[in-house]
């Protein structure tokens, strides 16, 4: 069954990357449409994190914010799919690194990075970090639970030199590559809500007391890594921009969660900045306090 999903899908992603963008992006209009109007998918959901986020706000203004969102979801879901084709140039140009030099200075500290980022803009380009980079890029992900799905993504991200682990994978690698000196940078989106029962650390993300994700800054003190967050910003239209801000170089002599609080904090601020860049379909307040 697996294989069959897979073979009536790929066709269909592959002809999508295919398109240039000014036809990509008429397709994703007309499927925002359906999206939004007709099936209506997590609409509920992605209200009721706005109004849990940002109450300031009045049911007009969230409303507005959410149908901006519902259309980029769209366009970075098709921008996803044109991942399978895109060729180098194309995403450089649309993918820019605005302080590129920040981040090659950790590079010449000689320990491995940690990269804290959120589900904001345009996540998934971020792969093409690794063209600029020295170190192994390697990115921490869930499994998909379709095996030819979960092959694929890997392929993909493959053309962009990086390197797919998932969560249970995340400390063999690193404590590997740490034995043997394999200096790597491992991307961690650490926005999302963790398992109840694997919550060490509350923390206030929008005004909200939730259990946070504190692996990257637990992983950076137990193998003595430099932290950096990566801030993506929505130019226009299928461009962006990312900017590096370094968050810690001598983890073991900060207080726990100190890093993990200033990441929220940063994250806080691209969503007041523009929230119909967040990905607001994720159930990230469904435990709080």
């Amino acid at each position: 069954m697996q294989f069959l999903v897979y073979i009536l899908i790929y066709p269909i992603l592959w002809s999508i990357s295919m398109l240039p963008f000014r036809l990509l992006y008429f397709l994703s209009d007309c499927i925002y449409g359906l999206i939004y109007y007709i099936i209506g998918y997590r609409k509920k959901t992605v209200r009721e994190n706005l109004a849990i986020a940002l109450p300031h706000l009045s049911d007009k203004e969230r409303l507005v914010i959410e149908k901006k969102f519902f259309h980029h979801m769209v366009d970075l879901f098709l921008e996803m799919a044109k991942t399978m084709t895109i060729s180098r140039k194309e995403i450089e140009r649309r993918y820019k690194f605005n302080n590129l030099e920040v981040y090659k200075e950790l590079e010449t500290k000689q320990k491995s990075i940690a990269l804290m980022c959120a589900h904001y803009a345009s996540y998934e380009w971020a792969v093409s970090m690794n063209h600029y980079i020295d170190y192994k890029g390697v990115g921490i992900y869930k499994r998909i639970r379709n095996k030819y799905f979960d092959k694929l993504v890997k392929d993909i991200r493959s053309r962009f030199k990086a390197h797919l682990i998932t969560t249970k994978e995340t400390i063999p690698v690193i404590s590997n590559n740490y034995r043997n000196k394999i200096l790597s940078i491992y991307g961690f989106a650490s926005d999302q809500s963790p398992k109840i029962s694997s919550t060490y650390h509350w923390g206030s993300f929008m005004g909200i007391e939730v259990p946070v994700h504190t692996g990257a800054e637990m992983l950076a003190k137990k193998y003595d890594m430099n932290v950096i967050f990566l801030r993506t910003r929505k130019v226009k239209r299928g461009f962006y921009e990312a900017t590096f801000e370094v968050l810690s170089e001598d983890i073991k002599s900060v207080p726990n969660y100190e890093v993990t609080d200033k990441f929220l904090r940063l994250v806080e601020q691209q969503i007041y900045e523009a929230p119909e860049f967040y990905l607001w379909t994720h159930k990230r307040w469904k435990h709080r306090r």
